[in-house]
């Protein structure tokens, strides 16, 4: 049985009649519970192996969303499903009487609460046969494949609620997207990290090179950022004695949207007393191949048709060498804006200094080929305000970056601990400020002093968690793994 081609608006005013006709009979169309409910994925569990045709004494009680209704006469079946899976239940006029044909009257879409027992149809179909039910929610509204609500993309991601009633793989994609987190966390718990929270209104930014949005505390009558990154809060724990640390939460960047950007994004930070950026990559790729088992049961990922496996050990270049194989630019050979400017055949923008070219090199020619597990390494110092100088290369500084899939998904750093070295840097950004280099880091004297009290030898990553599970789904764009992300109006 399904409804007869109508307008949208005469739906909706069937359906709200039907409503009122409800109340009217003193139906409570929306009651406050359903008791004593058993999710449909623990009743399938408990018949798995339940033969055709087969009775139970097993009387359970159901509740879902009707999503189809077959039959007619005296008897009918409907499909119900909740947020673990979808069972048939099973409408007899011998079994329900005068409630028979409002259990059929019901909307596609309406939620309702059923007891029965459970039995298995002739064709193998594990059922529940009604012998009560109650309506928990009248649905005004049809479902989404009606009037071809998510023909457009963008539909499903600015009204995300229709995209999870109407498709399975949106839902597991997101329930793959919470085993990751969960998987992450764990990871870090079993070995010793100490979760925390820092601040997201922070008086001043830091700890990456973007710009913030910025509000105004009425109170205060000041202005405060949103965090663009938790670093500088989580070091200043590790000056304070917690020798392992991580934040798991949203940092904002006030920047453009992309297929690999969005303004709001979920990012985790881990810091590492008496480590180095050695030590990090090895605990990346552990945990990388780690959470992939857990969420897929397998290291084997695949990304546009192929497959990429995240099992350690993975290749490892230089930034150097990664550039000039792609470029046939030595961009150590060419160490002022004008003359890198010169070898690439462009000219430099005022606001763009030496490292910004250079990241624009990386970003441009070598990343989208970066498909298999890589770590470009040892990057120069005008890129890393927070990274410590290479023990052996001079100009550059400890830091690697992790790609999977042609994407950066995390970041690392022998973390600068030298105060007095950490004010120069901060000097020099402010120098790229002066420039026009509104991504910048602004000067945090704070951060300085904290230093000063002493910070053991730290390896920090930063691992961006949407990336992540772009990886682990292979979603072509981060909007598919964001539940609401930012659209443009």
């Amino acid at each position: 049985m399904s409804e007869p081609e109508r307008s949208e608006p005469e739906v909706l005013a069937d359906r709200r009649a039907k409503l009122e006709r409800l109340r009217e009979a003193g139906v409570e169309p929306y009651p406050h519970a359903f008791a004593a409910r058993q999710d449909v994925a623990s009743v399938r569990a408990r018949h798995e192996d339940i033969q055709s045709g087969a009775e139970t004494e097993d009387r359970v009680r159901v509740a879902g969303r009707l999503t189809a209704r077959r039959g007619h006469g005296k008897a009918s079946f409907l499909d119900l499903r909740d947020g673990s899976g979808q069972i048939q239940i099973q409408a007899r006029l011998d079994d329900l009487g005068d409630r028979y044909e409002g259990l059929l009257g019901l909307d596609i879409g309406d939620i309702v609460g059923v007891e029965g027992v459970v039995f298995a149809s002739r064709r193998g179909e594990l059922s529940v046969r009604a012998e009560s039910w109650e309506l928990l929610s009248k649905s005004l509204r049809p479902p989404p494949e009606k009037f071809h609500g998510l023909e457009d993309t963008e539909t499903r991601y600015r009204k995300r609620e229709l995209d999870l009633i109407a498709n399975e793989e949106t839902r597991e994609l997101f329930r793959r997207r919470g085993a990751t987190i969960a998987a992450v966390r764990r990871w870090l718990d079993d070995r010793g990290f100490v979760e925390v929270e820092t601040p997201v209104l922070q008086p001043l930014y830091g700890g990456a090179l973007a710009r913030p949005f910025t509000t105004h505390h009425n109170a205060l009558d000041r202005d405060l950022y949103l965090r663009i990154a938790t670093e500088l809060y989580l070091k200043r724990l590790v000056v304070g004695g917690i020798d392992r640390v991580y934040e798991l939460g949203k940092d904002f960047r006030n920047e453009g949207i992309s297929q690999k950007h969005n303004p709001e994004f979920t990012m985790l930070e881990w810091y590492e007393a008496y480590a180095d950026y050695e030590d990090t990559a090895r605990e990346l790729e552990e945990l990388v191949s780690e959470v992939a088992r857990q969420v897929l049961g397998t290291t084997e990922v695949e990304r546009d048709g192929r497959k990429i496996d995240v099992a350690p050990p993975w290749r490892r270049v230089t930034l150097r060498d990664a550039i000039m194989e792609k470029s046939g630019i030595d961009v150590m050979e060419h160490p002022t804006r004008e003359a890198l400017a010169e070898a690439m055949g462009s000219e430099a923008s005022p606001e763009e200094g030496w490292g910004k070219l250079v990241d624009g090199l990386l970003s441009k020619q070598v990343e989208p080929d970066l498909i298999e597990p890589t770590f470009i390494t040892d990057y120069p110092v005008e890129l890393s305000p927070f990274a410590k100088r290479h023990r052996t290369e001079e100009g550059l500084v400890e830091r690697w970056e992790a790609f999977v899939g042609g994407m950066e998904i995390a970041n690392s750093f022998s973390e600068l601990n030298d105060p007095d070295e950490q004010r120069r840097r901060f000097e020099q950004q402010r120098e790229e400020i002066e420039r026009g280099d509104e991504e910048a880091q602004p000067y945090d004297e704070s951060f300085v002093e904290a230093l000063e009290h002493g910070m053991p030898p730290t390896g920090g990553v930063g691992l961006g968690i949407d990336r992540l599970v772009m990886v682990l789904t292979g979603a072509a764009s981060l909007r598919e793994v964001v539940l609401f992300p930012a659209m443009r109006t």
